[in-house]
């Protein structure tokens, strides 16, 4: 059985991110590591986006981005300014290239695959079995989610943002290539939060997503419906050929993913919690959590010790608790916060870097009546 010092579980963002960080540290430079995935990464199975002022580290790899977002309800629609701000896109497939690449040069990691069949953790190691061998390592940083835990538990309530995208080639030239639709609430709600989601390439290109925040998946069959019906009226887009689909759905919660980290294992990614709970944008989440987390290995504390709550998590918690109670009325807490506040302030607020002022800020503008009962219901 072959022995690492560190085995990352899963060739996402998260475990190839941790990956890269960990092998271009001289630190862990005699760490012995193991990142392993179920399948070779070879398919663009995924769109990352996030927002950041200026230029960054991913920009290499960004496939595109707007200085504007348009924002859209039953009454009308906003064009709005992002800046500082510049929302960027990144391709799954362009980022595991990059990401694989760099790792050929790091002597101390090697890639494999395999399916996980269970992770069994011992006194003084854990044993990760695939079906086609089994690993021991001193340290596992686990990105595979137990949705069973999750799911079973009933102190937070537990929504899904889930999602069909279609990237499209219209015959009209229906999209402005300058401006990303972050949310149109003016399609029918259905009972439900939901919104399509828009980011174009040219005027004739884009990538359109029909998005829920609810409990329960659609049949594949009504998230098509929509798309279509956005496309043929609302855009009047005229004939259109389908080039890439996407779908996926990301746990919305407050749960407490960490409380299942030991000493030797600590989960990662979404499954570690690392989503923004109330929006479901991860990537720069987990960038920051994995320079966070290599600062935290250097420490030498269990990892049991890394997790951490902070006010936003609670801000997180009442909203989801809100929108598990008034799921229809989603899209007036969305259209409230944007016609109340500015654009930086929302992405400075969703980012967590807000301050307690500039909280109070976006948290006024949102209905009082709902916030006020799911903070009643947590008090009492």
């Amino acid at each position: 059985m072959d022995t690492y010092d560190m085995i990352i579980l899963g060739a996402g963002a998260a475990g190839l991110l941790l990956a890269d960080a960990l092998g271009k540290d001289s630190y862990f430079r005699d760490k012995q590591i193991l990142l392993l995935d179920k399948r070779e990464k070879d398919a663009n199975d995924r769109t990352w986006c996030f927002w950041e002022k200026g230029k960054g580290e991913f920009d290499s790899i960004i496939h595109n981005h707007w200085d504007q977002i348009y924002f859209g309800s039953q009454h009308g629609g906003q064009q709005l300014d992002l800046s500082p701000y510049t929302y960027k896109m990144i391709r799954g497939i362009d980022f595991y290239r990059e990401y694989l690449e760099r790792l050929k040069i790091y002597p101390n990691i090697t890639f494999a695959t395999g399916t996980v069949q269970s992770v069994l953790e011992e006194k003084d190691a854990v044993r990760v079995h695939t079906e086609k061998q089994s690993y021991r390592g001193l340290k596992v940083f686990n990105s595979i989610l137990d949705v069973k835990a999750m799911s079973s538990q009933q102190q937070y309530p537990v929504l899904k943002q889930h999602f069909l995208g279609w990237i499209v080639h219209t015959e009209n030239p229906v999209f402005d290539p300058g401006t990303a639709t972050f949310m149109d609430f003016s399609i029918p709600q259905e009972g439900n939060t939901r919104f399509m989601y828009v980011l174009p390439f040219s005027d004739r290109e884009a990538l359109v997503e029909y998005t829920l925040f609810s409990k329960e998946l659609l049949p594949k069959e009504e998230y098509e419906d929509a798309l279509r019906l956005y496309l043929e009226t609302r855009l009047e887009a005229g004939q259109y050929t389908i080039r890439e689909t996407e779908s996926g759905q990301i746990p919305m919660t407050s749960y407490k993913f960490w409380s299942r980290n030991t000493d030797r294992q600590l989960f990662i990614g979404v499954a570690g919690g690392w989503a923004k709970a109330s929006t479901g944008y991860t990537f720069m989440r987990t960038h920051k959590k994995v320079q966070e987390l290599v600062s935290f290995l250097k420490s030498g504390s269990p990892l049991s010790a890394f997790a951490k709550r902070n006010r936003f998590w609670y801000y997180d918690l009442l909203l989801l608790d809100v929108l598990d109670k008034h799921n229809g009325s989603g899209h007036r807490l969305f259209e409230n916060m944007f016609r109340k506040c500015k654009p930086e302030l929302i992405l400075k607020f969703l980012d967590e870097d807000s301050s307690i002022a500039e909280d109070l800020q976006v948290i006024a503008a949102c209905p009082k009546r709902p916030f006020l009962q799911a903070l009643l219901g947590r008090m009492f």
